[in-house]
């Protein structure tokens, strides 16, 4: 049985940045809401995350700590104070809210969990309750120049609490106070890889799977093309693809996506609708109602075209970790922000099991799992394209003309983001079509055309981003060929917002 860190979310939204800095010391770990959760013998360590409420309000997150305490328990920030509060230690409002960074004063290194911390080592605070009194047992083991107690452990135990983030970049040695936990004090062992998530999730697929026949819909994205080589290479040829052209694909991409999906040897439909998605769509405005149509009627050509393969039982999906966490969250103290088409939604519809050999994966490590099976760099560095693709970057109304303008301008600005090396520098880049004409003068002619909007954001797995600061001379050559080369194009802009506030799209 493989050996587990439990996180328990009390609705931080660093929650999952813990569970990727555990999974990248090579261990595997779960977050479960703080209300349902299960100690197993698998189970070697449970960390409290943070969250935004106070342990001094009444009906906040709490759970009986001493149900923990057979096994290793480290506490952060509200975790931290939950501990406190329950063991009979006094937490309190801090006069003022301490957030940002401070340094780590009155180390005590012979403490397992802070071995190798340097004092005067930078974290991150972010919480508006201190704790001022610990309980008889509770020793302090760190402190910083504005709160007495930064970090403590039960004596005879191997309980601790931090009042900072470690899981944050802004904690220097955070990954170290991580490793300290997880690796020493929990002995957790370090056999989460890519290889050996490939061999048993294939054992797994061949023994549930068994002779039965899957279908799986292809975006072109890393997600279901990753599902789709650990479905294929447990079950061959009785894994049916089917890649739908719904008209809002960038250029090229249907064939392109085609022609690679047939070099690995997948069995792929290609299916051309892209004037049926054109006519549902037709005067429709209202981004949420274009959201809809697109994914009502992507339903309806996948289930048809299911149906024509005889005796399909399941149903294949590329539905990743945070997508089953942000669903599973509505129960618990996180407020979810969005809903996510792959949780949900075509079962109940096509009545199939549904198989999802992603959903314990972050993003990154979809990636390199994707490595392990031997797929080609073309498809695992793609930029993440939004399900409703172009719908939701033209603002407005959809047409085929609206769409062939803004294929041409994405197609100019990412050839262009390829040719310049900049490509891999990017997290997520593309072009929106806005609703906006402006005037403009080409050669002795006045124009008055529509204006383009570009967007490039650096992030690690889109909960957050920031806009990218290409180079000027790069943003002027984009600006001046689109402007060129694209009928109906007579502005360029670029999108300097960074998420929060706004979104990566702009519907």
């Amino acid at each position: 049985m493989q050996d587990k860190i439990l996180i328990l979310d009390f609705g931080s939204q660093y929650t999952q940045l813990i569970a990727r800095r555990v999974r990248e010391l090579s261990v595997y770990c779960e977050i479960h809401p703080f209300n349902k959760f299960e100690l197993t013998s698998a189970i070697k360590g449970v960390i409290l995350s943070g969250g935004p409420c106070s342990v001094l309000d009444e009906g906040s997150p709490a759970i009986i700590t001493d149900d923990l305490e057979n096994v290793p328990v480290l506490g952060i920030c509200y975790g931290a104070q939950l501990l406190v509060k329950n063991h009979g230690g006094t937490v309190a409002k801090s006069d003022r809210r301490e957030y940002g960074r401070t340094n780590l004063t009155g180390i005590d290194s012979h403490y397992d969990l802070l071995k190798e911390v340097e004092p005067g080592s930078r974290v991150w605070m972010s919480h508006g309750d201190t704790i001022t009194d610990l309980p008889n047992n509770f020793k302090r083991i760190a402190n910083t120049a504005s709160i007495p107690v930064a970090a403590f452990k039960v004596e005879n135990k191997h309980i601790y609490g931090i009042q900072f983030h470690p899981e944050v970049t802004h904690s220097e040695q955070g990954k170290t106070i991580l490793r300290n936990f997880v690796v020493h004090i929990c002995k957790a062992s370090q056999d989460w890889t890519p290889d050996i998530f490939v061999e048993e999730t294939v054992a797994k697929l061949k023994s549930g799977l068994s002779d039965d026949k899957v279908v799986l819909g292809l975006s072109g994205g890393v997600d279901s093309s990753v599902a789709a080589m650990l479905i294929h290479q447990a079950i061959g040829k009785n894994l049916y693809c089917i890649f739908v052209d719904n008209g809002l694909l960038r250029k090229d991409e249907f064939e392109d996506v085609l022609k690679s999906y047939e070099g690995l040897g997948l069995n792929v439909k290609g299916v051309d609708v892209k004037d049926r998605f054109y006519e549902e769509l037709a005067g429709e405005q209202d981004p949420e109602s274009k959201r809809k149509i697109i994914g009502r009627v992507f339903i309806e050509v996948f289930d048809e075209e299911a149906k024509r393969i005889k005796d399909v039982r399941w149903l294949g999906q590329g539905t990743i970790y945070p997508d089953v966490i942000e669903s599973v969250a509505v129960n618990g103290p996180s407020i979810t922000i969005k809903s996510h088409h792959n949780v949900g939604g075509l079962p109940a519809k096509m009545n199939l099991k549904v198989v999802e050999p992603l959903n314990s994966l972050f993003k990154d490590e979809v990636r390199n799992v994707g490595k392990a099976l031997g797929m080609p760099d073309f498809i695992l560095g793609r930029h993440p394209f939004p399900g409703p693709g172009l719908g939701i970057r033209i603002l407005g109304d959809i047409t085929a003309e609206k769409v062939r303008i803004l294929q041409e301008v994405d197609s100019i600005f990412i050839s262009s983001l390829k040719e310049e090396g900049l490509y891999d520098k990017v997290w997520q880049a593309g072009a929106m079509l806005l609703p906006v004409q402006s005037v403009g003068v080409m050669g002795d002619e006045r124009t008055y055309e529509n204006v383009a909007a570009l967007r490039a954001v650096s992030s690690i797995d889109g909960m957050t981003a920031d806009w990218v600061h290409l180079p000027y001379e790069f943003l002027s050559k984009v600006s001046n060929k689109i402007i060129n080369r694209v009928k109906g194009i007579n502005r360029v802009v670029y999108d300097i917002s960074s998420k929060p506030p706004a979104t990566i799209e702009w519907e």
